[in-house]
């Protein structure tokens, strides 16, 4: 088994530590992998959408839990937002450059999450029959 520290290898110069309860980065990990900050990044991965277009594609969503969201992940710099005055405010998201790096882990990880869910059901199932 392969322990963080042999993970970590490589980064031990770096300036934060995720697992420090005051570093900064910490945040934005909690943004990026929240229940929806993941899903809005990796729909952004396909490019450029308005609002309700990303609150459609991110089903289940509310409104105001999208808004923040994104905001978190624009102040982030992971999120680009443009806003263009017309009538009716047209408001564009996109990823920024740093937005497509964390995107693409994101999605690898989402792809190896949907491909393994025949086991992690049949875990769930023996879980529930072993204390039903």
């Amino acid at each position: 088994m392969t322990t963080i520290q042999e993970l970590a290898e490589g980064f031990d110069d770096l300036p934060y530590n995720v697992f420090a309860k005051a570093c900064p980065s910490r945040g934005t990990l909690e943004h990026v992998t929240g229940r929806w900050g993941g899903l809005a990044l990796g729909a952004l991965y396909e490019g450029s959408l308005r609002f309700n277009e990303l609150r459609r594609r991110v089903d289940g969503v509310s409104e105001k839990m999208l808004s923040q969201t994104l905001h978190a992940l624009e102040r982030d710099g992971l999120v680009h937002r443009e806003a263009q005055p017309t009538n009716p405010p047209r408001v564009d998201y996109e990823l920024t450059p740093l937005g497509r790096d964390v995107a693409q882990r994101l999605l690898a990880l989402i792809h190896f999450v949907e491909g393994s869910m025949d086991e992690v059901l049949a875990a769930r199932e023996r879980y529930d029959s072993a204390r039903a």
